[in-house]
């Protein structure tokens, strides 16, 4: 099966727009092009213990996003996706913790992190995949380690493919050895102790590179001139961000499971290679 034919147009529209989204500017530079130069003044403020408690709030709250948002969603595949929807929610919780100041924006973080996990469980969902299975959920959970390139020109380990084999290398050594416990007391294959402990070890590893940008995230939130305003307007950047990622994430997994992984990640670097040649 080619998806260049003529007869698979949709899907190389979907994987050209794939390899768009996930090749935009990272977080980090939309944040400083959002804020500008008072982001450096909210870091400046962000001390070492204070980043401690983000990073361990940041690991709490996907643990919590992962369980909360899929749960509390219809498991119906190809269900239209509510973008906006998310967006507004994660703009009116990003007002609340921009208005009160760094405390709130610690309590306000589990739930701005299950909107945005909901957003991408609904873009999911929306390219037909079932929420109730777990490996889906792991996708879910993989997209908030997708910081996003500056460009095709910085594809390389830090690229798309790159940053899902670390992860699915981290998950195959951590299932065989549940699998090879589970064996040992006489249970067959992985049940549900040893899949909680797997979404576990994937949120340790999704969180550390998470947590970078939300702290980024916070200290533009804490800026005293922009307050409330800031708090609204970096959780909606943040909302679509994600649901950017997850759109050409779970798109390209739709290809893949039609095409064959390797043809699509060949697929892929052809139209990142074409897109850096054009620029």
């Amino acid at each position: 099966m080619d998806i260049y034919s003529e007869h698979n147009r949709a899907d190389l529209a979907a994987l050209r727009q794939a390899v768009r989204l996930l090749n935009t500017p990272s977080l980090t530079i939309k944040l400083a092009e959002l804020v500008g130069a008072p982001l450096e003044w909210g870091l400046a403020k962000l001390s070492g213990p204070l980043r401690g408690r983000i990073n361990q709030g940041v690991n709490a709250a996907l643990g919590r996003a992962a369980d909360v948002a899929l749960w509390s969603m219809a498991d119906r595949p190809h269900a239209a996706a509510s973008p906006r929807l998310h967006q507004l929610g994660a703009a009116a919780s990003g007002a609340l913790g921009g208005f009160f100041g760094f405390s709130a924006l610690l309590v306000e973080l589990p739930l701005s992190t299950t909107i945005m996990m909901r957003a991408v469980a609904d873009v999911a969902r929306a390219e037909g995949f079932a929420l109730s299975s777990l490996e889906v959920k792991l996708e879910c959970v993989k997209v908030f380690a997708l910081g996003g390139n500056a460009g095709p020109e910085a594809a390389g380990d830090s690229g798309y493919y790159a940053s899902r084999t670390a992860l699915n290398r981290l998950l195959n050594l951590t299932a065989a050895e549940l699998a090879a416990i589970a064996a040992e007391k006489g249970a067959a294959g992985i049940g549900a102790r040893e899949g909680a402990a797997l979404l576990a070890r994937l949120i340790d590893a999704v969180a550390t590179r998470f947590g970078v940008v939300v702290t980024e995230k916070m200290a533009a939130q804490i800026v005293p001139v922009l307050g409330a305003l800031a708090g609204a307007t970096v959780n909606t950047l943040f909302t679509d961000y994600y649901q950017d990622m997850a759109r050409g994430h779970f798109a390209l997994r739709r290809l893949e499971r039609r095409y064959g992984e390797g043809y699509i990640v060949a697929a892929y670097q052809r139209e990142l290679d074409g897109a850096g040649a054009a620029g």
